[in-house]
Formats: C-alpha cells, sequence, structure tokens
C-alpha cells in the first residue's frame, strides 16, 4: 500500500455561474520514503494538489487515503490533527515567528501536540542536529541568513516525525547557492527514508528528484521516474 493514494480526485469551483476545474480527475500514489516533485506553471493545478495532499482542503470529487486513513471526508478538526501528526510543510518564505527564538519555534508543532517540556526541547535540539544548527538554538530567526532560516523551517517541519514534509517552492527567497544547499539536505534527508514532495515551477529544482509529476490544466501531463528509467536501461 502506497503511503499516499488519490484517486479520481476534482477540484471544482463555481466562478460567476461558470466552472473552473482546479484538479480534474487526478490518482497519485506516493511511497514511503520516496524524494518527488509537483511542477507545473502558476495556475496549473500544482498549489491545489498540494493543499488536497497536505490536508490543508478536501476534494469536490475522489478519494484521499493518508498512511491506511481516508481522509477525503475528515472535518476541519480532525485535517488538522493530521497535519500536525503526519504533515510537516516548508514554504518559501520560512513562516518563523520573530519574537520566539529558534528553539522554541521548532518546538511550536509538538505545543499543539501537548508533549511535555522537556520532550519538545530534546526533540527539537534533535532536528536542529539534523539540520546543522543546533549552535543557533538561541538566536532570533531575524539574527541568521535566509537559508539558515529555511533550515529551522526544515527543522520544524521534521519535529513530530511526520510521514511525508511537502517542500512549497522551499528555494524562492533563496539565492541559487543557498537554494541548492536546502536543495541537496532535502536530498540528505530523502537518502535518510524520509517522504519528500518538493512543489516547484522550476524544471532545474524538479530535476533533483527521481520522479517528477508535470501538473497542467488541472491533470498529471507528464511523469517521469529516472528510477524505473534507469532499471529499463
Amino acid at each position: 500500500m502506497a503511503l499516499v493514494e488519490l484517486r479520481n480526485v476534482s477540484k471544482i469551483y463555481h466562478l460567476g455561474g461558470e466552472e473552473i476545474r482546479a484538479l480534474d480527475d487526478v490518482s497519485l500514489d506516493i511511497h514511503s520514503g520516496e524524494f518527488i516533485s509537483i511542477i507545473g506553471p502558476s495556475g496549473s493545478g500544482k498549489s491545489t494538489l498540494m493543499h488536497i495532499l497536505g490536508c490543508l482542503d478536501s476534494p469536490s470529487r475522489g478519494t484521499i487515503q493518508l498512511d491506511g486513513t481516508m481522509i477525503q471526508d475528515a472535518t476541519s478538526r480532525e485535517l488538522a490533527r493530521i497535519r500536525n501528526q503526519k504533515i510537516g510543510f516548508v514554504f518559501q518564505f520560512f513562516n518563523l515567528l520573530p519574537k520566539l527564538n529558534v528553539m522554541q519555534n521548532v518546538e511550536l508543532p509538538m505545543v499543539y501536540s501537548g508533549l511535555p517540556a522537556r520532550e519538545r526541547k530534546n526533540r527539537a535540539m534533535d532536528a536542529l542536529k539534523l539540520v546543522g544548527l543546533e549552535n543557533r538554538s538561541k538566536h532570533r530567526p531575524m539574527q541568521l541568513s535566509g537559508g539558515q532560516q529555511q533550515r529551522v523551517a526544515i527543522a520544524r517541519a521534521l519535529v513530530n516525525h511526520p510521514k511525508i514534509v511537502f517542500a512549497d517552492e522551499p528555494t524562492g527567497n533563496l539565492d541559487s547557492h543557498t537554494g541548492h544547499a536546502i536543495l541537496e539536505l532535502f536530498r540528505k534527508l530523502s537518502q535518510e527514508g524520509r517522504t519528500i514532495a518538493l512543489v516547484t515551477h522550476d524544471p532545474d529544482i524538479a530535476s533533483v528528484t527521481p520522479r517528477r509529476i508535470e501538473i497542467r490544466d488541472g491533470k498529471i501531463a507528464k511523469h517521469v521516474d529516472a528510477t524505473l528509467a534507469g532499471l529499463r536501461n
């Protein structure tokens, strides 16, 4: 069984009497430990797909199974619980709270989970070690470079041991050198068995992942699996 299974998923909006299909009958599997990219231009439906995969939105039609649980009919409260326990997010603009230090920012998902303070600190420090920032735990976000802030955001995404991490344009606010370092960190994390989905409009960023899903006009237009291609060759 795949970690994530989408079957015939559509997202339909009604605007001014017109039906807009942001997603149109999409079926997709993501397996545990995969490193994939979802790529497409602005308006293609890739962000809508990420929102549905990440339990930030619900489909109009179709079914979604995440880690063995059917979630297409979940309530808002149930979706919030699933996001907190099973999903990590990394965004373009970091979304760190400026008044909290690095350790406190990484602890936030565990505060919502109700974990004790000692366990929160231990797990936050372990996550910061994964991204090489354990010596910045007392710094505020504005005392860090853009790349360091994004590493803090990645640590925060990992701290609850999610089943899958979605990274939405994670290098979009970084220079090319720093962006490359962040992609290398994602590659390293994937090699350690973490499931990661990059969402991007940039083919160069998508090329770092073994599997690429191209979205156009709300449909899967192209599916490239370099691993399978290598096996065939």
